[in-house]
């Protein structure tokens, strides 16, 4: 052990060379680290065998004292603090399985930043929660809502609002850069370039990439799969698509996971176009089309197992105890820019509707919840209009106003769906649910 803590002062020694430009005493003392690897190495295959984890661990270790020291003699000296962060936390894990015997330990972190798009990271967060090897942390970030002239308005940090059974931690006690985590995974990729909300800086992708091993980017939204390549309608689809693909969290993760394998051939087709035919098989291999972490969620949960708020009941049961048909209405912030007053008009029209109704049916109101953000970012004029037209529906009680974190459970207990088009459409066409797509132009 006195081996590896000579390695350890080495680092430090190391990046002081390379502070002071001495790439040449750098270099010694990463032929003395390789050295001493090797003999601690040899010493363990001696007294435990071979093909043991410590042996691998040092092996690996040895590999990239290599490739470091060809970096040196090159005269490259771009990204040394990361490279010595990596050499020392190999040295831990060595020293780790050398000494305790234990299991050869992964650390990862979970970056959401709006609680209701938790769902988009939950399955894979479970899998790490459940890994005996692996250390899961789930660390909510803080973000701005923009003024309209794109400067931070208010702060927010949703931590209280994560489900009871997600450990979170706040994220000024987690060392990002002295813990250097293998794995970090974001579901929010826009960094500054969204003009309605932003993560706080130091949560940027760019940042993050060099904080960790494995920068990874789910989406925290799915989308209508892409039609057939040879159909009219995909060359349009490919069009469409740049909001969603050229963004810093794909161009800066080391993976990128979206929801199906048609889904990749739409990014790698549109990363391509952009960068270059010669740039295909990187997001080949960058991008993963795996699955949505969103629909593992929706699919998992049951009716019976969803516990209803008992203010929304009274709405949901009739006199007789039988329940009434539920129907959520969905409202994006995409048709209300589009249609400002008509859009309100039109809900105010849907909502005298379901009024009328109520005996039989059960309306169930969930609004995008960046709405009031978009507005006042984007549409300041309307917010007064549409704040006046939320406080008539729940004054009026027409139905239940859902402006919770959960939006499985409203997908889950209700029967139909009623609204704009937005990636909720698509959950609930997963889980077999009627749609019915709203016109802003026909009166309800």
């Amino acid at each position: 052990m006195d081996g590896l803590s000579s390695m350890e002062e080495a680092h430090k020694q190391i990046a002081g060379c390379v502070a002071g430009k001495d790439a040449s005493g750098a270099m010694r003392l990463l032929e003395d680290c390789q050295q001493t690897a090797i003999e601690i190495g040899t010493a363990v295959e001696e007294s435990e065998g071979e093909g043991t984890e410590a042996v691998r661990i040092l092996e690996d270790y040895c590999e990239f004292v290599y490739h470091v020291h060809e970096e040196l003699a090159g005269g490259r000296t771009a990204g040394w603090g990361q490279a010595v962060k990596k050499l020392k936390k190999i040295v831990s894990r060595a020293r780790s399985e050398i000494r305790d015997g234990l299991p050869t330990q992964y650390e990862v972190v979970f970056l959401p930043y709006k609680a209701s798009m938790w769902d988009s990271l939950e399955s894979v967060w479970k899998a790490a929660d459940a890994d005996p090897g692996c250390d899961a942390y789930v660390i909510p970030v803080p973000y701005y809502d923009k003024h309209p002239d794109g400067s931070d308005a208010n702060l927010h940090y949703e931590a209280d609002q994560f489900p009871d059974y997600v450990p979170v931690m706040n994220y000024g006690q987690y060392d990002f850069e002295g813990r250097h985590p293998d794995r970090i995974y974001i579901h929010n990729g826009y960094d500054n370039i969204n003009i309605v909300t932003e993560v706080a800086r130091d949560f940027h992708s760019d940042r993050l990439k060099e904080w960790t091993d494995e920068l990874v980017y789910i989406p925290y939204f799915v989308l209508n799969e892409p039609p057939e390549p040879s159909s009219p309608g995909f060359q349009k689809y490919i069009d469409g698509m740049g909001h969603f693909v050229t963004i810093p969290g794909v161009l800066n993760a080391d993976r990128v996971v979206v929801q199906s394998e048609a889904m990749k051939k739409v990014y790698v087709r549109v990363l391509t176009e952009l960068a270059g035919k010669e740039t295909k098989a990187v997001w080949e291999k960058r991008i993963e089309g795996t699955g949505s972490p969103k629909f593992d969620r929706v699919l998992s949960l049951k009716k019976e197992d969803i516990a209803v708020p008992s203010e929304w009941e009274p709405y949901i049961n009739k006199p007789d105890g039988t329940r009434k048909k539920i129907i959520f209405y969905n409202t994006s912030v995409g048709a209300l820019l589009k249609k400002d007053e008509a859009m309100l008009e039109k809900m105010r029209k849907v909502f005298g509707t379901f009024r009328e109704n109520a005996d039989e049916v059960a309306l169930l109101w969930r609004p995008h919840p960046l709405i009031q953000a978009t507005i006042e970012a984007m549409r300041p004029q309307l917010w007064e209009a549409y704040k006046e037209l939320v406080e008539w529906y729940r004054t009026e009680e027409i139905g239940i106003y859902d402006d919770t974190a959960d939006l499985d459970r409203a997908i889950v207990i209700s029967d139909a769906y009623y609204g704009d088009w937005s990636s909720v459409v698509c959950l609930c066409q997963k889980v077999g649910m009627p749609v019915m797509i709203q016109d802003v132009d026909v009166a309800s």
